[in-house]
């Protein structure tokens, strides 16, 4: 009863977020708990839980399945039905962030070329814009500015009940957003537009569709376009939102601020541009390691274990320290 009433209590809840809790409800919840009286579910019991699910999921599925437990919980806690919750001092498995696979331009035209040309805009859209793939599905003739260079996301496709696609308004309000775009990227969607016989008087249609003429379906898309086409270009286990991650870690690597690339990618706050896509690249490494050595180690000598001792003009860093290298 408790659980009926917490899935139809948030009237903003996305479609996708609440199947997705539905599916978690209806799978790993109710079997265990669905016949229990909600003042009887313990810490005890919710720690068992926790327990079971670590040993057949991965960590990041286990907090999520997890996060729903306690938030029905906290909502038996406000409608006075229990004194406080039971999700008190529960252990979680640790969470490994993912590393994120940073693709190059020989690696885009491989897997452009794979996947054929009406869905080969949809990976400079999301490796030089850092669009969603729902944001790349959702995208319509009108959002295109031809004349300004522009971009605007507006909505996106998203899977719903039982899979079934919706369309729905960006993550957040930060998400609506309008992009400039580079020359080459804004030929390519004429040419894309043109090859369908898809001009500016059609406002309404999409950009990309399935081979009947349909609005992309995510499952059918991943499994015979995306991961053929993964294969085919020696890029197998690449994931969508890998472009993404690797339009967010070019604009640090290049120096761009923050805020702007926060804004590009749609990001209500900036912790998350840097903390979850900003990632260090082997160039950006390098680069680093060669200017650090540039300045704290001009003085030394070039030959392993050996130290300059004649005189020589200082760096600026750490000028007139005594006893240095």
């Amino acid at each position: 009863e408790v659980v009926t009433y917490w899935l139809g209590s948030n009237p903003g809840k996305r479609p996708s977020g609440l199947a997705r809790d539905e599916s978690i409800v209806r799978v790993h919840l109710l079997p265990a708990l669905a016949d229990r009286p909600i003042g009887a579910v313990t810490p005890r019991d919710v720690q068992g839980l926790v327990l079971a699910w670590s040993a057949q999921a991965a960590p990041r599925t286990v907090h999520r399945q997890y996060g729903v437990l306690r938030a029905i919980l906290n909502t038996a806690v406000n409608l006075d039905l229990i004194a406080r919750t039971p999700c008190r001092g529960v252990k979680l498995p640790a969470i490994e962030q993912r590393e994120s696979r940073i693709v190059t331009g020989d690696d885009l035209v491989r897997l452009g070329d794979a996947l054929g040309p009406a869905l080969a805009p949809m990976v400079y859209l999301a490796a030089v814009l850092g669009l969603r793939w729902g944001e790349c599905a959702g995208l319509r003739v009108c959002r295109i500015d031809f004349l300004r260079s522009t971009l605007s996301v507006a909505e996106q496709r998203t899977r719903g009940r039982a899979g079934e696609m919706v369309k729905g308004s960006p993550k957040s309000q930060a998400g609506r957003r309008t992009l400039s775009v580079p020359p080459p990227l804004m030929a390519m969607l004429g040419e894309h537009l043109a090859g369908r016989g898809v001009t500016g008087a059609d406002a309404d249609a999409m950009i990309f569709v399935g081979p009947r003429g349909r609005p992309l379906d995510y499952s059918t898309w991943l499994h015979r376009s995306w991961q053929p086409a993964c294969r085919a270009a020696a890029l197998e286990g690449l994931h969508f939102h890998d472009l993404r991650h690797t339009n967010a870690t070019g604009m640090v690597a290049a120096g761009i601020d923050v805020k702007t690339a926060q804004a590009r990618l749609g990001h209500s706050d900036p912790r998350l541009t840097l903390g979850i896509y900003a990632q260090a690249t082997s160039e950006g490494d390098r680069a680093a390691a060669d200017l650090l050595g540039s300045l704290f180690m001009a003085r030394t000598s070039a030959e392993p274990g050996q130290h300059r001792t004649r005189s020589e003009p200082s760096s600026s860093v750490g000028e007139g320290v005594k006893g240095g290298p």
